[in-house]
C-alpha cells in the first residue's frame, strides 16, 4: 500500500541510521526492525509487538520510514546492508526475499519455524514465500486479500440493484447506480491500484489457472490470449463508471467517496477497512465485502512479512524471539485487528474478529485447499519488481490513454514478463 512520503532527504535519514552497529543491552538482546507502520492503527499495532519484546528483556531500536516500502526504504537498508550493519529484520515482502536470500544477507530461523511447526500452520504456497533453498529466513505478520468488492449497501438500495457475482452482473449494477445520480465506481488514480484492479478483473474474467499462466508462470500463450483480450476490455469499461476525471486521487480518497455514498462501489484490498472504520462504518454491515466479480472461488493476497538479516550472536536469541512473537497467536490477533487483515496462522479463532474479516479467513482456508491462493501481482508477491514495474506501467497507460488497443496491451506485457528475472533459484 502506498504511504505519504517522507520530508526528510535521503542523506540525512542515511547519517542518522547509519551511526553506531548493534550491541546487545545489559537485559538481552537489542532488536532493530525496517517498518512502514508510522500512522495511526498501523503504528499502534507495531506498537505491540514493541511492548512484547520489551517484556522479553530486549531493547526496541526505532527505524520507521514513512515511505510505505518505497525507493527511499529500500535506499536506507541498502546502506546498512552493505556497511555491515544490518537492522535485526526489515519489512520486505513476496519475491523481493528470495533476492535478499541469494546475496546470503539473511538469517536462518529454521530451528524456531521447526520447534513452532510454522508448515503445519501456514498454507504451502505461504511458507514457501518465507523460505529460500528450503529454510525460513522470513516470518509472515498477515494477509490482506486484494480482490474484494466494497459495496455500500444504502446507494444499492436506492438504485434498487443487486450484489453482482460476475462482470456483466457488475454493469448491469453500476448502470442502475449511474441512473440514481451517483458515481457507480470510486476509482484510486495510482499505478499500483491500476494493476490491482487489473488483477481482479484477470481473475473474474479467465480463471485462478489463466492468471496462474500469465502472471505467475509468465506464458506467452497466455499473455496474448483471448482472454487477455478480454480482460483488457473488461478492465477499460470500468471507466466510464468512475468520476469524470477517472480518478478519486488515490485509495483513501475513493474509500472516502463510498463511506459518504457518494459512490456504490469500490474495488479494493481490505487495507480499506481502516478508513471505514475511522468513518464510524462497520465493515459487512454498513459496507457489504464480497469477493470481485467471478473471483468467489479464488483469494489473491498480499502478505507484509519481516525478513530476518544476519546479526552479532549477541543479538541473535532476540532475533529468535522477535520471529516467534510474529508467528504467536496472540501477536497475530492483536496486529490484525488493528491493521484489517486476517492472521496467517490458519488455527487462529476468528472470533473478535469483523465480518468481513472472518469471511476472508474462510476463504482464505478454503482457496488454500483447492489451489487457488494467487500471490498478487500488483503488490510484488507473484514477480520481482523489474518485471512488475513495466506491467504496471503498461496497465496505467492502458487506462488513461484510449488509443491504446488491447492488442497493443498484450504485446507490452509479453515483452514485459520478458525482461530479466532475478529471482533466486
Amino acid at each position: 500500500m502506498s504511504r505519504p512520503a517522507t520530508r526528510f532527504t535521503i542523506a540525512a535519514l542515511l547519517a542518522g541510521f547509519a551511526a553506531t552497529p548493534l550491541a546487545a543491552s545489559a537485559a538481552g538482546g537489542e532488536v532493530e526492525v525496517l517498518h512502514f507502520w508510522t500512522r495511526g492503527a498501523e503504528a499502534g499495532a507495531i506498537g505491540k509487538l514493541k511492548e512484547t519484546l520489551r517484556s522479553e528483556g530486549h531493547t526496541w531500536k526505532e527505524f520507521a520510514v514513512a515511505d510505505g516500502g518505497g525507493g527511499l526504504a529500500m535506499v536506507l537498508l541498502n546502506s546498512r546492508v552493505t556497511s555491515g550493519n544490518p537492522p535485526t529484520a526489515a519489512q520486505i515482502k513476496g519475491v523481493h526475499i528470495q533476492e535478499w536470500a541469494h546475496t546470503g544477507r539473511l538469517s536462518n530461523i529454521e530451528d524456531v519455524a521447526r520447534a513452532e511447526k510454522w508448515d503445519t500452520l501456514l498454507p504451502k504456497v505461504v511458507s514457501e514465500t518465507m523460505k529460500y533453498q528450503g529454510y525460513y529466513v522470513a516470518a509472515p505478520l498477515n494477509v490482506h486479500r486484494v480482490n474484494w468488492l466494497w459495496i455500500n449497501p444504502q446507494v444499492l438500495k436506492k438504485a434498487r440493484a443487486k450484489v453482482p457475482t460476475t462482470w456483466e452482473e457488475f454493469f448491469a449494477t453500476a448502470d442502475a447506480i449511474k441512473q440514481i445520480g451517483v458515481t457507480p465506481l470510486a476509482y484510486g488514480g495510482r499505478s499500483w491500484l491500476d494493476l490491482g484492479t487489473f488483477e481482479s478483473v484477470a481473475i473474474g474474467v479467465g480463471g485462478a489457472e489463466f492468471y496462474k499462466r500469465a502472471f505467475i508462470k509468465l506464458e506467452p500463450s497466455a499473455l496474448s490470449s483471448p482472454q487477455m483480450e478480454k480482460t483488457l476490455q473488461t478492465f477499460r469499461r470500468l471507466k466510464q463508471y468512475t468520476v469524470s476525471n477517472a480518478t478519486s486521487g488515490d485509495w483513501v480518497g475513493a474509500t472516502a467517496l463510498l463511506n459518504a455514498g457518494q459512490a456504490g462501489m469500490l474495488l479494493m484490498g481490505d487495507w480499506a477497512k481502516a478508513e471505514m472504520l475511522a468513518a464510524g462504518k462497520k465493515p459487512g454491515i454498513d459496507l457489504l465485502c464480497v469477493a470481485a466479480p467471478g473471483t468467489a472461488d479464488s483469494f489473491s493476497f498480499d502478505i507484509d512479512s519481516l525478513a530476518m538479516f544476519q546479526v552479532s550472536p549477541a543479538n541473535k536469541q532476540a532475533q529468535r524471539d522477535l520471529a516467534s512473537d510474529v508467528m504467536s497467536k496472540e501477536f497475530q490477533i492483536s496486529f490484525n485487528l488493528t491493521k484489517g487483515s486476517i492472521p496467517v496462522r490458519l488455527d487462529i479463532s476468528m472470533e473478535r474478529f469483523d465480518e468481513c474479516a472472518k469471511r476472508a479467513s474462510a476463504d482464505f482456508k478454503s482457496s488454500a485447499k483447492r489451489g487457488t491462493l494467487l500471490p498478487s501481482l500488483a503488490h510484488g508477491m507473484a514477480q520481482p519488481s523489474q518485471i512488475v514495474a513495466p506491467m504496471w506501467e503498461v496497465i496505467s497507460q492502458f487506462w488513461n490513454q484510449d488509443k491504446m488497443t488491447a492488442q497493443d496491451a498484450m504485446a507490452r506485457l509479453a515483452a514485459a514478463a520478458r525482461a530479466p528475472n532475478t529471482r533466486a533459484e
